[in-house]
């Protein structure tokens, strides 16, 4: 089981690490599109990136369920780091939804507003890690 957490956590990271960076470039694409600059790499660089970091969180949550199974639920710590990574999960769709606005030429969005939203996840991920880690409750 210790290789399947391994890999779990391997698989969080990867996805986090998309979710952190896929709404600066959203941030990019909107204030370059601003200024008139060429933003049709960062279409292709918002695409693919989803395109991983769907395929991480799948995989994060696979290995997170078994997980689950093997150690069976051992605390309430468990249904609240459920619920914040529910919240991550939401977030995901969110950076989907945002994709298609950026490729159809409807992301008209602030840079200022996706600034904000680029720190959700981590603020998101801070009680996860709390949960999973000092287990308070």
């Amino acid at each position: 089981m210790l290789w399947v957490k391994v890999f779990h956590m391997l698989m969080v990271i990867a996805w986090m690490a998309g979710l952190f960076y896929l709404p600066r470039i959203f941030v990019h694409y909107v204030e370059g599109l601003a200024l008139g600059e060429d933003v049709q790499r960062l279409e292709i660089m918002a695409a693919k990136l989803f395109r991983f970091m769907t395929l991480m969180a799948l995989q994060a949550i696979v290995a997170g369920l078994w997980l689950w199974l093997g150690y069976g639920i051992s605390g309430e710590w468990l249904y609240a780091k459920l619920l914040f990574v529910m919240a991550l999960v939401t977030y995901h769709f969110a950076c989907w939804y945002y994709l298609h606005r950026l490729l159809n030429n409807r992301l008209d969005l602030s840079g200022v507003y996706l600034r904000f939203f680029n720190e959700a996840p981590l603020l998101i991920l801070i009680p996860i890690l709390v949960f999973v880690i000092v287990k308070p409750i």
